[in-house]
């Protein structure tokens, strides 16, 4: 497998070669995610330069997750059927990109190991007849409002298996994907945040065991974001998000044990996040998570989406299997207009205590009333 640190850096680099990868196979992005008239990708972002770079980012992350799976395509779709024109619709490209439109958009991750194994797949006709596709893994992509508006996808010729670490690989590809949609919709303010964090000391600001921001940057990350908000009349949430089990896990198999959990977990949280959301650890298990521009409704989707995620994919240590859950607390400033930020992180930490009296492994919702102190 590649060495994930040069590829990281491959992405990163200026983008000076047109022969990336043939650019047929995007399909056109609707006007929500792009901001532009409907058509072709390129129709959409030629009159930018801008966002020119950025479709040529979106061409390069294409290569790169081909190269690091090793398959025989990586196709980025958006929307279900309108894709962009191919020069020869007979073309190897045009039957992967019409094999793609053929299916419905995944609203999770899907991962078919082999199409002629299950029933989904088994009677498609580029299954069953040419050009035989045999592996299918599609990762879902989400707009500002959790919609799901695409998909990053890998197709192969040959029936092949599919990891854990695989699976998260492919997560973070498609927020890399995510990242590039959202570019243009960063405010001023938020880039001048950015400007101003490049001047702080990097490792000051994260944590060493999961790669997230620590205790101090989060909170920092939830003061600029609240005044952000309150200046541009727009809600923020927040969540406290704690692993049930993980002082078991470090009784039994010890803390490195412990640290991995954490790290996937972390890793699993991240992808049920907007690139303009933020997540870092709090404290041992806990994790914050900020969400500016987000209502009370909103966060409980993403807070749920969390602990299924959690509870959904049991962690293996050694040979043994150890199930995960997640409780959760949630706060947002459409309930709580007048909250100080303090006031914010107490009323979530007692909604997550709520949930952890209330049998773990659920989503509690700070109310106006209050919520009684364990």
């Amino acid at each position: 497998m590649p060495n994930l640190d040069s590829l990281g850096q491959e992405i990163n680099r200026g983008l000076n070669s047109d022969n990336l990868i043939d650019n047929s196979k995007l399909s056109a992005a609707p006007d929500s995610v792009l901001k532009a008239p409907g058509g072709s990708v390129e129709a959409a972002m030629a009159p930018n330069k801008e966002a020119e770079q950025q479709e040529l980012r979106i061409l390069r992350i294409r290569r790169i997750t081909k190269r690091l799976f090793g398959v025989a395509n990586c196709i980025v779709s958006f929307g279900q059927n309108a894709l962009a024109p191919v020069a020869n619709a007979r073309s190897m490209a045009a039957i992967e990109v019409a094999f793609c439109a053929s299916l419905p958009l995944p609203v999770e991750p899907m991962i078919v190991s082999d199409t002629r194994a299950g029933k989904w797949l088994s009677n498609h006709r580029f299954v069953v007849g040419a050009p035989y596709i045999r592996f299918y893994a599609a990762q879902p992509i989400f707009n500002d409002e959790h919609i799901v508006v695409g998909s990053i996808a890998l197709l192969d010729y040959a029936a092949r298996a599919f990891s854990e670490e695989d699976r998260l690989l492919l997560a973070d590809m498609g927020q890399l994907v995510e990242r590039e949609l959202h570019m243009n919709e960063i405010s001023a303010l938020q880039l001048d945040l950015v400007k101003k964090n490049r001047h702080l000391r990097r490792d000051a600001l994260i944590d060493p065991v999961v790669g997230t921001w620590n205790r101090v940057a989060i909170t920092r990350v939830l003061s600029t974001e609240i005044e952000r908000c309150n200046a541009e009349d727009k809600s923020l949430s927040l969540i406290l998000a704690d692993l049930d089990s993980l002082k078991a896990v470090n009784d039994v198999f010890g803390l490195p044990a412990g640290d991995n959990v954490l790290l996937k977990s972390a890793s699993r949280l991240r992808s049920c996040l907007r690139p303009s959301d933020a997540l870092g650890r709090y404290e041992g298990g806990k994790f914050m998570i900020v969400l500016p521009g987000s209502s009370h409704a909103t966060v409980m989707v993403v807070a749920e989406r969390m602990r299924q995620i959690v509870m959904t994919q049991t962690e293996s240590i050694g040979e043994t299997a150890v199930p995960l859950t997640l409780s959760l607390g949630t706060i947002s400033t459409d309930v709580f207009p007048f909250a100080t930020i303090d006031e914010l992180i107490t009323q979530a930490d007692l909604a997550l205590h709520s949930a952890k009296n209330s049998g773990r492994n659920r989503v509690v919702q700070a109310l106006p009333q209050p919520i009684d102190s364990p």
